[in-house]
């Protein structure tokens, strides 16, 4: 079983470059702030949006570092390499498609969803450009899946420093019109992220050439594409990028929902999702390395560690998780000073803060729980145990959202909801223990 410290290791690093993508929506969310109600609003739903349509793309990700986890644990590395290439061919061809589709097809789609045609122009307006950042982050996430797979993650802490330092210059400069470029408003949030995107994954490609091992891990020569070893990675990844897909469609159908209730409604959803990104990033830090390291573990011969593995993740994300959300609870003016500067808006902002902070003594274990399923190889039983939990979820957002029409304050207790109902599921799963017949 893995140290206190081994875990702490592997995850620090994946936990700083969480914080520092983190601030990439901050970023947005902070100068949109001061922009205007409707454009911070229209980059909740843009950006949300967005955001289904790249969890395709890291639902693959994850499917493929789960791969790559397995056969680093069997010392089978020059395997790794093969299933990177093949990673990198499938996302380029996604991205391709994505690009096409969501281009074409998002205005039919916002417009019949979005209620405000205030937001609707500002939406597209941003998704127009922002989608252009498909063709370099589904390549950066494989990088990140190599990474990860092999618990050499301090390279993800540089990368994500050089990605946010150059998304808040984009942004600076785009949106409020610097050096003698015009303000472009919400677009420039947009390019400005796509920008930043580029700037990732050139900095992956070069570091992996100066500083990786290639040819331990097979990766001095790209392979030729062979189908038969993509549909063996669907096999894994495939119910991953459902999942994923799935999961997102129905955060962003509570940000609908939520827009129904009004523009004021919307963009306190929308700070207080930069707020719980915070929290998210984490516990996902920890909930990550789980994975990672139970897969790594599974194929290292040394199932029965992976109980033992998991509540030492679920402690030591506790200990990273509470310190902020007490602070998130006792000085919630001062942490919504950053987002905005519209006092009225930090105020009603607030309940609803209280609420989704809370959520976190639930979301700790409940997300690591998740991700151990994930790391067995079993894909296919975390996307049907995470489809239950949706379903029960958008029920009661429906209820709640569209037919009671509470408060958005109350809107947030559908993260209860969730929480609960995914850690019943995942745990029973993991005490049953069938996941140690799982072969991949």
């Amino acid at each position: 079983m893995y140290s206190n410290k081994q875990i702490l290791t592997i995850a620090y690093p994946i936990l700083i470059s969480l914080l520092m993508e983190q601030l990439i929506g901050m970023t947005d969310t902070a100068f949109l702030g001061r922009v205007g109600e409707v454009e911070l609003g229209a980059s909740a739903i843009a950006g949300t949006f967005y955001m289904v349509i790249f969890m395709v793309a890291f639902g693959f990700s994850i499917g493929t570092q789960i791969l790559i986890a397995r056969r680093n644990g069997e010392q089978n590395y020059r395997e790794i390499g093969n299933l990177f290439y093949h990673g990198i061919y499938f996302q380029i061809g996604l991205a391709m498609v994505i690009f096409m589709l969501s281009y074409f097809c998002s205005p039919l789609i916002l417009k019949r969803i979005v209620a405000s045609e205030h937001i609707y122009h500002a939406a597209i307006s941003y998704l127009n450009w922002r989608v252009f950042g498909a063709f370099f982050s589904f390549s950066a996430v494989i990088f990140r899946a190599f990474f990860v797979g092999t618990t050499q993650t301090k390279t993800l802490t540089l990368n994500s420093v050089v990605m946010v330092v150059s998304n808040i210059c984009f942004n600076y400069v785009l949106i409020f019109g610097k050096f003698g470029i015009p303000a472009m408003g919400i677009a420039g949030a947009a390019i400005g992220s796509s920008l930043s995107e580029l700037v990732s994954l050139i900095f992956f490609i070069v570091y992996t050439r100066k500083r990786i091992d290639c040819r331990k891990y097979g990766l001095t020569q790209m392979p030729a594409f062979r189908l038969q070893e993509l549909k063996q990675m669907l096999g894994v990844a495939g119910w991953t990028m459902i999942q994923n897909f799935l999961s997102l469609s129905t955060w962003f159908l509570f940000f609908l929902y939520v827009e129904h209730l009004g523009e004021r409604a919307l963009a306190i959803t929308n700070i207080v999702r930069g707020v719980a990104g915070i929290l998210f990033t984490m516990q996902i830090a920890f909930a990550s390395t789980c994975g990672s390291l139970v897969s790594n573990l599974i194929g290292a011969g040394k199932s029965d560690a992976v109980s033992g593995t998991i509540r030492q993740h679920i402690r030591l994300g506790y200990l990273f998780v509470m310190p902020v959300m007490l602070l998130l609870i006792l000085f919630p003016e001062a942490v919504l000073s950053i987002y905005t500067d519209m006092n009225d808006l930090r105020e009603a902002a607030i309940p609803s803060l209280w609420v989704m902070s809370l959520s976190y003594l639930l979301q700790v274990p409940a997300n690591i729980y998740f991700q151990a399923v994930s790391g067995t190889g079993n894909t296919r039983i975390a996307f049907v145990l995470e489809l239950s939990t949706l379903v029960i979820y958008v029920m009661y957002i429906t209820y709640i959202i569209l037919y009671l029409r509470v408060d958005v304050a109350c809107c947030w207790t559908a993260e209860y909801v969730y929480t609960i109902f995914i850690l019943l599921f995942c745990y029973t799963y993991m005490r049953r223990g069938k996941w140690r017949f799982v072969k991949i």
